[in-house]
């Protein structure tokens, strides 16, 4: 970046710069982030109090700083120090809006300081939003420098999730058996989603246990079958399916393998055809412009080609379900090559030409791909890759539940991502999530379910 300065002997009353600025969401969290300001009228939202002050409102200080931003870097520049400033605002910006803040030297003074006249507009209506006269000290030694590089800044909130859960919302709840909910961070999680019109439980295990996790909380209205053991609790959320009476399965408080082991059951279980069970988490990464698949990290421990075909389908059929017109999938290796002595790479070809050939279907499949050619199209680019896939993908198929696995998690604890965990192949969604798992996490694997539910039900969502 490369900035100069005017010093006080160039200035010339009359002599003018600006500088336009969209404010978005990003802007004012940041802006509560480092100032404290964390008045919810100044944050992202609507007028969900119903006190009729919209929310979304950028704080007046926000747009001073505006000001600060042409004066520091344009007009006069970098130098200049503040002494006094007198501002008076005459109507409100919030996110969305444009802004142009214009500063027009007004009059230079013996003592070095120079009175500047403030205009920030909104152009989309002419509105003046905020007037007045800031007397600074110019700057009177020559700067120019073309090395200036601020570090940039990722917020970490999960936008992809709120804007799923908002899709979500409208849809009917989808009747869930939740299969042993005897601590309080599963059963708090089923309760959660029920509150927010996701699903309508209903509880399978330990009625003595669920009772004691609920605490103080009440469980009025919620059907509870007491099965205090842990697999045939979880057969009894098969039976429910099989019954029309659920439309997904929720992980309570019990292994994983005795979740899913009816579930493989020929005859009383929940797989349809030959089709793997596959387990997808849709992780919302900061700074990335769509959600993260990651599959397989949960079940199938060291998936063959076979199994590689039912991941690969079942990310893509989810995938559509979130609104990806066309998904995009990276098969995971160490390379970009094929190397006939890394078998990962040599499924992920295969996997990509039997794409081209029809047998996946739904999505665009490329491999073998490294991790950043996958994800970064400068690496891609760099790579001499030019598919549409490489630097572009949103499924991520990591060549066994170790890759799998350590992916996720490096995304959730270093990267600050949230997960939602879907077991996919069975007749119903299921909801896998992890002792560890947030409320938001927890939320964001219903409205994952319950959108895939409704497109395969045929519901709109």
């Amino acid at each position: 970046m490369h900035l100069t300065n005017r010093i006080f002997d160039e200035l010339q009353p009359g002599e003018t710069a600006c500088l336009r600025r969209l404010i978005t969401a990003d802007d004012l969290y940041v802006f509560a982030a480092a100032s404290g300001n964390y008045n919810p009228m100044h944050l992202p939202g609507e007028d969900g109090d119903g006190d009729g002050v919209p929310d979304g409102l950028a704080p007046a200080m926000f747009v001073a700083s505006l000001v600060s931003a042409v004066l520091g870097t344009l007009l006069p520049g970098p130098g200049t120090l503040y002494r006094t400033q007198s501002l008076q605002f005459h109507q409100h910006a919030r996110e969305g809006d444009e802004l142009e803040s214009r500063l027009t030297v007004a009059a230079k003074h013996d003592d070095g300081s120079v009175t500047m006249a403030i205009r920030v507009t909104r152009p989309a209506d002419g509105a003046l939003i905020l007037s007045g006269e800031a007397l600074v000290s110019a700057p009177r030694v020559r700067f120019a420098r073309d090395d200036i590089e601020i570090p940039g800044l990722i917020v970490q909130r999960h936008r992809h999730f709120e804007a799923l859960l908002e899709r979500a919302r409208p849809l009917p709840p989808m009747r869930t058996a939740v299969v042993a909910p005897e601590d309080d961070r599963s059963l708090s999680g089923a309760l959660l989603a029920w509150r927010e019109g996701l699903i309508t439980p209903i509880l399978i295990g330990d009625k003595a246990l669920i009772a004691a996790a609920a605490g103080e909380g009440s469980l009025a209205g919620i059907e509870i079958i007491d099965e205090p053991d842990h697999l045939k609790a979880a057969a009894r959320a098969c039976a429910l399916v099989h019954e029309g009476r659920a439309d997904a399965v929720m992980k309570g408080h019990l292994h994983t393998d005795q979740l899913l082991r009816p579930m493989v059951d020929r005859q009383t279980g929940l797989r349809v055809g030959n089709r793997r069970l596959t387990h997808v988490f849709v992780m919302d990464v900061p700074g990335m412009a769509h959600p993260i698949m990651v599959t397989d990290a949960a079940i199938n421990i060291a998936p063959d080609l076979r199994t590689k075909v039912d991941i690969v389908q079942n990310a893509i059929d989810l995938a559509i379900s979130l609104g990806s017109q066309q998904p995009l999938v990276g098969v995971l290796s160490a390379v970009e090559t094929v190397n006939p002595d890394i078998q990962s790479s040599v499924d992920a070809a295969l996997l990509s030409k039997m794409a081209d050939r029809g047998q996946i279907t739904g999505g665009l499949v490329e491999g073998p791909l490294a991790m950043d050619n996958a994800v970064d199209l400068a690496a891609a680019r760099t790579k001499g890759l030019r598919c549409e896939v490489a630097g572009r993908a949103n499924i991520l198929v990591a060549p066994g539940i170790d890759a799998g696995n350590m992916l996720a998690k490096q995304l959730s604890y270093i990267s600050h991502a949230e997960s939602a965990g879907l077991v996919l192949g069975a007749r119903v969604p299921v909801i896998l999530n992890s002792r560890s798992d947030s409320a938001m996490s927890r939320l964001a694997s219903c409205a994952v379910a319950a959108l895939h539910h409704a497109r395969l039900s045929g519901a709109k969502p």
